[in-house]
């Protein structure tokens, strides 16, 4: 995992462009494969995620671990915000519960900011998780990536 192999799209980026970075993130994310997740962000990527500060892929890999081990059943949509040549915002909302079935939906804002090969060399993430009931989740494709026929976030009203 020492390599910066190039994943395109490239900055600077288009509408189109961002908008297929913005659902790669998702995908991956979504399959809560953090070897491979960590891939997407440069070997040296610096994070801050709510109050945890991560930086490169040797930390990047244990954190996701940590994070999926506590967040079950995890399933995110992530939606285009806004974009500049080399930078990407997005807001999400994932849904996921702990070890005792208590169910949440987790809110939140990232700003990205990528190097010339495409690889994420910047997040700052700020989420809010709020308790639900299972009644009230929205989120039931199979876990993975979210089928292309899924509603968006906003159709959710989030």
């Amino acid at each position: 995992m020492s390599t910066n192999t190039p994943i395109p799209p490239f900055p600077p980026f288009t509408l189109e462009t961002a908008t297929q970075k913005v659902r790669a993130g998702e995908n991956g994310w979504n399959s809560r494969n953090p070897e491979k997740v960590s891939l997407a962000y440069s070997v040296d990527s610096k994070w801050r995620n709510r109050a945890e500060f991560v930086t490169g892929r040797e930390q990047i890999v244990p954190f996701l671990r940590r994070k999926w081990d506590r967040e079950l059943e995890y399933r995110l949509i992530k939606e285009l915000w806004a974009f500049t040549d080399n930078r990407i915002a997005v807001r999400f909302a994932y849904e996921w519960h702990d070890d005792s079935g208590h169910w949440f939906r987790s809110f939140g804002n990232e700003m990205w900011q990528f190097d010339e090969n495409g690889l994420m060399a910047v997040r700052h993430a700020c989420i809010n998780d709020i308790p639900i009931h299972e009644s009230e989740r929205q989120f039931f494709w199979a876990l993975g990536t979210r089928p292309e026929d899924h509603p968006g976030l906003s159709s959710f009203g989030f």
